[in-house]
């Protein structure tokens, strides 16, 4: 069996020369464990690419390799980040480089986020602001990708997660100074043993994205499990992250 960290990168590559900001196109990954990554990180996914930056823990421009998450250093695998920003840069310009902002982490319900709590040890919405003025000097936000719900799919949480969805989204595109900002947001998985809860959910998210601009839904229905009956398997986040680019694509860069 292979280990987790078998194929995780051995050194950071730091950014040597950091582009012009306007050519700079920031994404922010932002969630629970879904977005944080869990899955096997296989040898594909460590062809890093020039123009496809993230941060490391103290905050330093590097090139992007997986995992992109740093938070849980003891759970943390592939998410979707490098498929998404490879998939992207295909219809693109040239000249344009992709920086990917890791906030998510993993067990986090959507209360959390709004509350500000801190939550293995990462101040959920404080780090997320944080991390966002810090990619406004490097480049442009250009939106958000979320994938979060697990911890509300209850008979408690479930009811309420559109109305602080709405809560949350609103937030994030003030610190992001951009009413408009598009967000794309990530159905969760068919795989889970509560099915009913999740499906409730997914409802909430597509009512949600159905009454606001510039939010997309990425269906995730035909995506598997790494057998947990929890977490996207290494090919499920591959495909979530094409599926993530191919909804920018269309709806956003025409605009």
């Amino acid at each position: 069996m292979i280990e987790r960290t078998t194929n995780f990168p051995k050194q950071i590559e730091m950014k040597p020369e950091i582009p012009a900001k306007e050519n700079v196109w920031v994404f922010i990954l932002a969630g629970q464990s879904n977005m944080a990554g869990r899955a096997l990180v296989e040898p594909q996914d460590t062809i890093a690419d020039k123009r496809i930056l993230s941060i490391n823990k103290e905050g330093r421009l590097i090139i992007a390799k997986e995992p992109l998450h740093f938070y849980e250093p003891n759970l943390t695998g592939l998410d979707c980040g490098l498929s998404f920003a490879k998939s992207l840069l295909k219809n693109i310009p040239g000249n344009i480089s992709i920086l990917l902002i890791p906030t998510a982490v993993g067990g986090s319900a959507i209360s959390q986020w709004l509350g500000d709590s801190v939550y293995r040890g990462v101040q959920l919405f404080s780090n997320f602001t944080s991390k966002v003025n810090d990619a406004k000097q490097y480049g442009i936000i250009k939106g958000i990708l979320w994938h979060q719900g697990e911890s509300d799919a209850n008979e408690k949480n479930s009811p309420k997660y559109e109305e602080r969805l709405t809560n949350l989204i609103y937030k994030f595109r003030l610190v992001a100074a951009n009413n408009n900002l598009p967000v794309l947001i990530g159905e969760l998985g068919t795989f889970s043993k509560t099915k009913q809860q999740f499906s409730l959910i997914n409802d909430a998210i597509h009512h949600y994205a159905s009454q606001h601009e510039n939010v997309s839904v990425i269906s995730t229905g035909d995506l598997k499990d790494k057998g947990d009956s929890l977490h996207f398997n290494s090919a499920a986040q591959r495909a979530m992250g094409k599926r993530f680019a191919e909804a920018y694509i269309k709806t956003y860069t025409t605009q």
